[in-house]
């Protein structure tokens, strides 16, 4: 490899699947790229699966097993991407502007094995500027990475996002995340459609806002953006209009708000286990064999009456199965007991950095909630952000309450 490179303009961009959605969509961003190439630069261009592609293939898959082996779905669902990264590829080359597509395997993006949600370990970076000294743009496929023994693997949802600043990471330079939102905003426009958009957001916001439901960017990617000190900017694909800069902190002349922002996470189930059996050591053990399984538990509570104790938590909706068979493993040893379940309910959390300064953000929370009759069915808090689990049908009503009360649209 020669140092080339050293002097040369490079930027990583990433385009989601709403932006591919279509041929046309696509032949959209090859001249938009082809600007940047105008301008000198070199661009990583890292796509998703075109539209809903990624929800077909697991109906297909569904439509062979209910239960397909997560290695062989990571094989079908790293597919998707590959079409899109070879159709762009087509698209650029078709108006003049040399690219050439990658795989994972052809990238050498090592992860771990861990199929279904890989971790990306290392990427290939002397390929891709190898590349470069004959291409002006690197299409790669996202969401995908493969194992030191050559399977394929799939990095989760919003992995795309995670491929690209990663990426951006090992070459040392900017990724730009472009999708159908314009920015990162304080609420879903869908929702509140005046709902304000940030100039500046901090890498502790949006990982939280991403972490609790926000679709902008994935809350993986902004993980590694702040490790790695990554300038990442989030924008629409095809506007013009000024996006979002994430940093590390807000510049001196932007006031910090109290909150930043807030997310509504429709992908929740609650468990209730009624009575617990076995008490403090069969809780012990239940999270252990949890956490053995990768299951992350959220809006922990116990509550105890009349000598019994009662375990409420939650979890995302896709561990549910698992989650039925761990408390069926650990429990049935100590004694019965009763595993209710509720997927009717949705997470509303707050966000910001101000949280952490400002007396009297929870009681203003839970006081807009209340106002509006809102039931409240569990809590959680962190030093910037408040959760709180709502009836489904109550959750954009909890919305637009703390919207207005912090002044968010």
């Amino acid at each position: 490899m020669t140092n080339y490179w050293r002097d040369m303009s490079l930027i990583v961009q990433k385009y989601g699947g709403s932006s591919v959605a279509t041929p046309e969509k696509i032949k959209k961003i090859a001249e938009k790229i082809k600007k940047n190439v105008e301008e000198e630069e070199k661009v990583c261009v890292v796509v998703s699966a075109m539209g809903k592609t990624t929800d077909e293939l697991i109906a297909l898959a569904k439509r062979i097993s209910d239960s397909p082996k997560p290695r062989e779905l990571d094989m079908l669902l790293s597919t998707g991407e590959q079409v899109t990264a070879a159709l762009l590829s087509i698209a650029l080359n078709d108006i003049g502007v040399p690219s050439v597509s990658f795989n994972a395997f052809q990238l050498e993006m090592v992860t771990t094995s861990d199929f279904n949600n890989a971790r990306i370990i290392d990427i290939n970076a002397e390929r891709l500027l190898d590349e470069f000294q004959t291409n002006d743009v690197i299409v790669v496929a996202g969401f995908q990475g493969i194992t030191d023994l050559k399977d394929i693997t799939t990095l989760g949802r919003g992995g795309s996002d995670t491929s690209a600043v990663a990426i951006a990471a090992k070459l040392n330079t900017k990724c730009e995340i472009y999708s159908d939102v314009a920015g990162v905003f304080a609420c879903d426009p869908k929702i509140i459609p005046s709902a304000k958009k940030h100039e500046y957001i901090t890498y502790d916001e949006l990982m939280e806002l991403a972490s609790m439901g926000a679709k902008v960017v994935h809350s993986r990617a902004v993980e590694i953006a702040k490790k790695f000190k990554v300038e990442l900017y989030c924008a629409s694909t095809f506007s013009d209009e000024r996006g979002t800069f994430v940093v590390d902190s807000l510049p001196e002349w932007l006031e910090q708000p109290v909150v930043t922002g807030v997310t509504m996470d429709k992908n929740q189930r609650k468990f209730t286990i009624s009575p617990l059996p076995g008490g403090q050591e069969a809780q012990v053990q239940l999270f252990i064999a949890l956490a053995s399984k990768k299951i992350n538990l959220d809006m922990i509570s116990t509550v105890k009456d009349n000598g019994q104790v009662y375990l409420t938590f939650t979890v995302v909706e896709g561990a549910s199965e698992r989650v039925r068979e761990v408390v069926e493993e650990v429990l049935s040893q100590y004694g019965e007991y009763r595993l209710i379940e509720d997927d009717e309910v949705v997470k509303i959390t707050a966000v910001g950095v101000g949280m952490e300064s400002a007396p009297g953000v929870a009681a203003r929370f839970f006081a807009a909630l209340n106002k509006e009759g809102v039931k409240l069915l569990g809590t959680s808090t962190s030093e910037i952000k408040i959760s709180t689990l709502v009836p489904k049908y109550d959750a954009e009503k909890a919305v637009r309450a703390v919207a207005r009360e912090f002044s968010l649209a």
